[in-house]
């Protein structure tokens, strides 16, 4: 399939009535997009020039909205599970790289066999730009597969893990925050209307007591909160998440929880008014991002610790009127380990490598792809290697960032060979989703879901403003 050019989207949009004598007309679509039209925006908005991109994207969202899948924030859904309106219920949050399209689109056809809509699609500010997939295209990825195979309803975009460079934080504190709120603003011009705010990363553990360990992350937390509840649109309340235990580090606690919220509310009442907290909270509980692999490229046994789990998200909602605690690094966990996260308690789990893993490893995939990643990484990315990491190690930490340069091998493989892939990725999403216990939750969605189409911003080449070249992207590749 080649890339559709601007003019040929435009007599697209014109065929729908998205466009009507040139001009936008997004509320007076005439007819839904055909999926070979759909196809093409999907594969526009990933490969097209700048111009034609940021038309294929704005068609999606505008699409997508008239179609009835609408992005939106899963607060009102947290704060019932905060008020113990519904439990044994695990959120699976899903961070889907380079091969996004097709997928998302194995992520609706195992919701449909179930009956689940109570599911996140994320992305990492890393992810976008390893990816070379900024906000934008990953939420036309997101929304063209659901037109595709006929979802309507809500769908949840998440920020995942914008983080806190402790680095640059401590040569240029305002500069980094700075940098963050430049991404949030990205990020929610995407609609993603879920960030999970990550100042952990400069937790000093040094300090004297578990409060004074906290405080810096909460009075970050704090102002990242203020900074997104001044932006976010009209009518929409931005669900938003902290963190407080790195993953891969040591445990979590009770006592980091109450630290944290020792200050955090505190410092959130300083900028006057009431503004709407956090609704979750990340911690470690025994486990790595991507799992941890043995220096044979297997991967060791984790001991999760689900007494933490529930311990703390029990804390949360009994004192703080939060939905719970989120588990980080389970994707690849053993399908046993993973049944016991709803009844912990746990209110979310991001899964990720896993998913990579199956598309990367998959026995329909033509080998030579493999020699390719793996040369890829060793060639572009050696200075990342831990001391004392073997090659199968290496390359199992790294091999992800080689979306950069297989996006478009796999988007043209054969169609028999894409339909296997996805059929097994299907089956994964739905073994997944019937360990978090999240079939038959259609009406749950709808009715704790306040769902506004929020106009998605009008790209140059259809009427809207010139770009600013100093507002260009933040993630690797400008859409204008």
């Amino acid at each position: 399939m080649k890339t559709s050019s601007l003019d040929e989207l435009k007599s697209e949009l014109e065929s729908v009535g998205l466009l009507v004598g040139g001009r936008p007309t997004p509320l007076a679509a005439s007819r839904r997009p055909d999926d070979g039209m759909i196809d093409r925006w999907a594969r526009a908005a990933a490969f097209a020039e700048p111009q034609a991109r940021a038309v294929a994207i704005w068609a999606i969202r505008a699409a997508a909205h008239a179609a009835g899948v609408v992005p939106c924030s899963i607060q009102g859904l947290y704060e019932a599970r905060a008020r113990e309106e519904w439990s044994n219920k695990t959120v699976p949050a899903m961070n889907l790289r380079g091969w996004s399209y097709q997928t998302c689109r194995a992520v609706f056809r195992a919701a449909q066999q179930l009956d689940a809509h109570l599911f996140i699609f994320e992305q990492a500010v890393g992810e976008a730009l390893y990816a070379e997939q900024p906000p934008a295209e990953y939420t036309a990825a997101v929304l063209a597969a659901a037109l595709r195979e006929k979802h309507v309803g809500p769908v949840f975009l998440q920020a995942d893990h914008d983080q806190v460079d402790p680095k640059a934080y401590a040569r240029d504190p305002q500069g980094e925050i700075a940098r963050l709120k430049e991404i949030m603003r990205e990020q929610i011009a995407a609609a993603f209307f879920n960030i999970d705010i990550d100042a952990s990363t400069i937790v000093d553990l040094t300090l004297p007591t578990v409060e004074d360990q906290q405080r810096l992350n909460a009075e970050l937390t704090a102002q990242f909160t203020e900074f997104v509840r001044s932006v976010e649109p009209e009518g929409v309340t931005i669900s938003l998440g902290a963190e407080i235990g790195e993953v891969g580090h040591e445990n979590t606690t009770p006592e980091e929880l109450h630290a944290f919220m020792a200050t955090y509310p505190k410092a959130l009442a300083r900028s006057g008014g009431t503004l709407t907290g956090v609704s979750k909270i990340s911690i470690n509980s025994g486990t790595y991002h991507g799992g941890k692999v043995l220096p044979d490229g297997t991967l060791a046994a984790v001991n999760v610790d689900y007494a933490t789990l529930e311990t703390i998200s029990a804390l949360c909602r009994k004192h703080y009127g939060m939905a719970g605690a989120v588990q980080h690094g389970a994707s690849t966990l053993p399908g046993e380990q993973l049944s016991r996260f709803p009844g912990s308690g746990a209110i979310e789990i991001h899964l990720a490598l896993g998913f990579t893993n199956l598309t990367f490893d998959h026995p329909r995939v033509p080998p030579a792809f493999r020699d390719e990643i793996r040369n890829y990484v060793f060639a572009n990315h050696a200075k990342e290697r831990a001391a004392g990491e073997t090659d199968a190690q290496f390359l199992y930490n790294v091999r992800k960032k080689a979306w950069k340069v297989m996006k478009a091998r796999y988007w043209d493989l054969p169609d028999d060979v894409q339909a296997d892939v996805m059929a097994s990725l299907q089956a994964m999403f739905r073994d997944m989703f019937e360990r978090m216990n999240i079939a038959g939750t259609v009406d749950l969605v709808r009715r704790h879901t306040i769902v506004r189409a929020v106009e998605p911003p009008l790209p140059h080449a259809l009427g809207g403003p010139p770009p600013d070249p100093a507002s260009r992207s933040r993630f690797a590749v400008a859409i204008y």
